[in-house]
């Protein structure tokens, strides 16, 4: 597989690239809006209408097992384009559907085409193998803004449209979004940019099934612990076949996901630190909300509007990471990171019930920038020196670790806040607790972000070059 020698995306080709990303994690939150209103008017039970919103995480896992394969068969871009296509088509099928199983249908096929869409645009975005020249390697800032803006602006967004325009709305909008991506991605198809598909790949058939059922099984577990309790096989079940992938894939040559790559030991420690900074990331996007509607009473519109600074800070933050990292190191910028968002993260257990929402918003666009300057430095030094034929098997493995890491950060500290908050009998008192525990998380980052070796944004050097530790600024 080969890429087109030195081809970057135009400004058309970015948009289709961002687009996708920001349709697929809109949507990953912006159906729990709905759900009153569709139980409503589906005139079924919330048990059947929350598979809504369940369904498709459940089938964004199992997708994203399916997606390194995809990219390396098809190539990355035909991948890309043809995901946002079914996601645009199945987005309208949901609009349109007449009742509760034919939504869930549709939401399921809606998840499946959405798991590429994240991984391969951010290979895309940020470079050919993420051996990075120049400005290659650096996210542009409209593509940081959207990814990181896209969760915050789900719920904002969701929630004017819902008010106005009723639940189908949150559907249909897809429909010109993905309309007027389309022609950025085929237009990086006519481009060359990206890896070419290869047709002699096979299929791993049992690694692709082990993998997706694993995922599936972890992820639909873990969300039903934070609710219902830990007492379930699902997850216990889903990490066991995961194990069971890991066995598997060591001994095949073309496993559905390599895992090579983690047994480097610079990447190694990235993953951790992205799985750190997922959870710490994606717990306070749940319980931010939940502090705010739940405990000061405010509206869904005046919290998606109270989150939304903070995604455009990530952004921001995101943009400037690497350019950071360039002039000082990966190492620098990334321990930098995780220390003023353990103290940022920490000041939020001062939040009372009576704090003013500009003060809460200032809080979260502090984490914001922190998140930015950590996430965005580490992607690219674990995409750093690889061939483009392994930027899918590196962006999906970034992606399985954040998912990961996310739910099970989420669940646990959710039944944390539960059982602290009951024991208190105070949810500001448990909302305090939890966040000092992610404050400590945030902060246990920081010495492993130490051990990183002193390294431009370009990251490991030459493609296949085991690297190793060393001193840094």
């Amino acid at each position: 597989m080969t890429a087109a020698a030195g081809a970057t995306p135009t400004r058309l080709m970015s948009a289709g690239l961002v687009a996708g990303p920001v349709l697929s994690m809109i949507d990953s939150s912006v159906v729990n809006l709905a759900v009153p209103d569709l139980v409503r008017e589906l005139g079924r039970p919330l048990e059947v209408v929350q598979w809504t919103v369940s369904g498709y995480l459940l089938a964004l896992a199992i997708g994203l097992a399916a997606t390194s394969y995809l990219a390396r068969r098809f190539g990355l871009v035909p991948t890309y384009a043809g995901s946002l296509a079914l996601f645009t088509v199945s987005s309208v099928a949901c609009a349109l559907s007449a009742d509760a199983g034919m939504l869930i249908c549709f939401r399921v096929v809606q998840g499946l085409a959405g798991a590429p869409l994240v991984p391969l645009a951010i290979g895309l975005l940020i470079g050919q193998g993420g051996a990075t020249e120049g400005a290659r390697g650096r996210v542009p800032l409209t593509a940081g803004l959207a990814f990181f803006a896209a969760p915050a602006l789900g719920v904002s967004l969701g929630g004017l449209l819902i008010g106005a325009y009723g639940w189908r709305s949150i559907f249909l909008v897809n429909l010109p979004v993905g309309l007027l991506a389309l022609p950025g991605a085929l237009a990086a198809r006519r481009a060359g940019l990206g890896a070419r598909g290869d047709r002699a790949v096979r299929p791993d058939l049992l690694g692709l099934v082990l993998l997706a059922a694993g995922l599936g099984l972890t992820s639909y577990g873990v969300e039903r612990a934070a609710a219902h309790g830990w007492a379930t096989l699902s997850w216990p079940a889903g990490l066991v076949l995961l194990a069971a992938y890991v066995l598997w894939a060591r001994r095949r040559p073309q496993a559905a996901l390599a895992l090579d790559l983690a047994r480097d030991p610079v990447r190694a420690l990235t993953l951790a630190l992205c799985a750190v900074s997922s959870i710490v990331l994606f717990a306070v996007l749940f319980l931010a909300p939940l502090y705010l509607q739940t405990i000061q009473h405010h509206t869904g519109l005046v919290t998606g509007l109270a989150l939304l600074p903070q995604g455009l800070a990530m952004g921001v933050s995101a943009a400037a990471g690497t350019r950071v990292a360039e002039r000082f190191s990966v190492r620098f910028v990334v321990v930098a990171g995780m220390l003023f968002l353990a103290v940022t993260t920490g000041l939020m257990a001062l939040l009372s019930a009576g704090t003013p929402v500009w003060l809460t918003t200032l809080l979260l666009c502090g984490r914001g920038l922190a998140i930015g300057f950590t996430s965005q430095p580490l992607v690219v030094s674990l995409l750093g020196g690889l061939p483009p034929e392994r930027v899918p098997d590196a962006n999906t493995l970034f992606s399985v670790v954040q998912r990961l890491a996310g739910s099970f950060g989420i669940a646990l500290l959710v039944t944390f806040l539960t059982t602290r908050g009951a024991a208190a009998g105070s949810a500001l008192t448990g909302f305090r607790e939890t966040m000092l525990v992610l404050a400590a998380t945030a902060l246990l980052g920081a010495p492993g972000a130490a051990l990183l070796r002193r390294q431009a944004a370009d990251g490991a050097g030459a493609p296949g070059q085991r690297t190793s530790f060393s001193s840094g600024r």
